[in-house]
């Protein structure tokens, strides 16, 4: 625990945040599956495109609620909206696991309840996003982001698994029953924890509407880039339920085998993660790499002949990724400014998640007419897609320069990712009038150190 890798967990609340969450993504990943497979198997007859519609319906009030959940995480404590948005999903799960056990459960219901979960989720995930700052502070931010993500993975490895093996045996109403039971460990953890070692957060009196963090992202050359990259990919490329779900049958599997797969999937995810939580600070020019890698492993795993041979591509397709998505986040999260990172990571949330209300359905319906192979295959193509985005901004920042010292005859300018940091004029006074939001009174709260802020007027293409 003392080692870089772990070092976020030697803060109390990190440490009880982690185990918390580990138990609550289990159920999370578990009700995933059970969800998928229930659309696929039970309310449809094998229907990839409804399960798309499904898809969407859960993401689409991420991205259209943007600019008010990501306003309400920077207004007001964040504990306190994951309680209630905690408490919402746990309601959920559980009228979905009631209506699936009793037989009434029909397919229109079930696209309305997977619209519940996408609006509870909207708030829920910008809130719980920049909570991690508050746990930890900026210095170990992009640290606590990437055990974050292995957590979440770790759970991955867990819960689908185990989800197709309780689908076989008991039926999917009981997984999501087990879900709604498991949101109470992630209350009981915002219970316990001392609210006095919360770090302070800053609220910017120059920047309170919520367009703000639109106009911010906008003047962030690399953020546009970035966020581009992660929509592509969210759109098109992180459909693995139905990749997962399709080659499972495919390949002649039941609902075991989508768990199976999902599994292993996350088995990449995890080392992608733990790798992350080793960097001193998330880099641009990793997230960049990790999405061309991402594609063309998705390409080779889609002309995979054999059920264990996509099972085991499928873990680089899960490294990859999370790789791509964990630097992402970390970049984010120490790069924007602390009167904003609500704002900033609602946006960043809702075009990751939110762009599968656009690809989901469209990836759904390759899957139903050209089958589970081609649909893989889009993926791979928004891969490469997010890769070009990032390699033009890279190249138009000026950080790549002929060079005849360099053995290549190029340089990169390794530059840090704060030096690059441009403050727009309309948030300057914002920064240095911020005030503290707290739980407790503000005469106990320390100073923010001055160099934790980006220094203004650097240059970033």
């Amino acid at each position: 625990m003392t080692g870089g890798t772990f070092r976020s967990l030697r803060r109390f609340n990190y440490r009880l945040w982690f185990f918390g969450s580990l138990v609550s993504n289990v159920g999370s990943w578990a009700q995933s599956t059970a969800l998928s497979w229930t659309v696929l198997t039970v309310l449809t007859d094998d229907d990839p495109a409804a399960m798309g519609v499904c898809m969407a319906l859960q993401f689409g009030p991420i991205l259209l609620l943007t600019p008010v959940s990501g306003l309400i995480a920077d207004r007001f404590p964040r504990r306190r909206i994951l309680l209630v948005t905690q408490a919402a999903l746990s309601s959920t799960a559980l009228a979905v696991g009631v209506l699936l056990l009793t037989g009434v459960l029909t397919l229109p219901l079930m696209y309305a309840l997977a619209a519940v979960f996408g609006v509870a989720t909207a708030f829920d995930n910008p809130a719980r996003q920049a909570f991690v700052s508050d746990l930890v502070g900026r210095e170990d931010a992009a640290n606590a982001v990437a055990l974050n993500s292995a957590s979440f993975n770790t759970a991955r490895l867990i819960g689908p698994a185990a989800a197709g093996l309780a689908i076989v045996w008991a039926g999917s109403g009981w997984v999501f029953v087990a879900d709604a039971v498991s949101y109470l460990s992630t209350i009981a953890v915002l219970l316990l924890m001392r609210r006095e070692e919360l770090v302070p957060r800053a609220r910017a009196t120059g920047a309170q509407g919520f367009l703000d963090g639109f106009r911010y992202v906008r003047r962030r050359g690399d953020l546009v880039a970035l966020f581009a990259m992660a929509f592509v990919i969210g759109a098109f490329g992180m459909n693995f339920p139905i990749f997962a779900s399709t080659m499972s049958l495919e390949f002649g599997h039941d609902a075991d085998g989508f768990g199976l797969l999902s599994s292993m999937l996350a088995i990449g995810s995890l080392a992608g993660a733990l790798l992350a939580a080793r960097r001193a600070r998330a880099r641009l020019r990793v997230a960049i790499t990790a999405a061309l890698l991402f594609g063309l492993s998705c390409a080779v795993s889609a002309a995979m002949p054999t059920f264990w041979s996509y099972a085991v591509v499928s873990i680089a397709v899960g490294f990859c990724v999370i790789s791509m998505l964990t630097t992402a986040n970390g970049y984010v999260q120490t790069t924007a400014e602390p009167a904003l990172r609500g704002r900033v990571l609602a946006i960043y949330m809702s075009l990751m998640m939110g762009g599968t209300v656009v690809g989901a359905p469209i990836v759904g319906w390759v899957a139903a007419v050209a089958g589970p192979r081609v649909a893989i295959l889009v993926g791979a193509s928004a891969g490469i897609v997010a890769f070009g985005i990032g390699l033009a901004w890279f190249l138009a920042s000026g950080r790549v320069r002929r060079s005849a010292d360099a053995r290549l005859g190029v340089e990169v300018t390794a530059t840090r990712p704060l030096d690059l940091v441009v403050v727009p004029e309309e948030f300057s006074d914002a920064v240095v009038q911020a005030t503290p939001i707290r739980e407790q009174p503000e005469d106990e709260l320390p100073e923010e150190p001055a160099d934790e802020r980006p220094p203004r007027g650097s240059a970033r293409g």
